[in-house]
């Protein structure tokens, strides 16, 4: 699997981003997906995840209802809308694909990463 992440940059207070992966190996159409996000000194945390079939979603509290993830299975891309951002949103961010067709918030149940890209909120 290889997974390429693209969208990041750097963004006011409030603004939006849509974060985009690609799976060009095409190996994730199975699987869970979900982003991940690592702020400097911080451990890395769940943000959003999505089953393969991208009928269920699941978010962490801190971005619930400004942040929206989607997946197009044809294009083997998983999205992540952005919106009101924050500067506690500033960080890499990176997708990861699941073991299992469902998205989980432990960092255990993923099996590869994409190497992320960088989000940066002004206040």
């Amino acid at each position: 699997v290889q997974l390429q992440a693209s969208g990041g940059g750097l963004v006011q207070a409030g603004g939006s981003l849509r974060l985009s992966c690609t799976d060009s190996r095409r190996t994730s159409s199975n699987n869970g997906m979900a982003w991940f996000r690592q702020a400097p000194g911080n451990e890395r945390e769940f943000v959003a995840g999505i089953s393969w079939r991208g009928g269920t979603t699941i978010y962490a509290d801190s971005v619930k209802g400004r942040f929206t993830i989607s997946r197009d299975s044809a294009k083997n891309t998983v999205y992540l809308q952005m919106n009101v951002l924050e500067p506690e949103d500033t960080a890499v961010y990176s997708c990861a694909v699941a073991r299992s067709a469902v998205a989980s918030r432990d960092v255990r149940d993923y099996r590869y990463w994409g190497q992320g890209t960088q989000v940066t909120v002004s206040s």
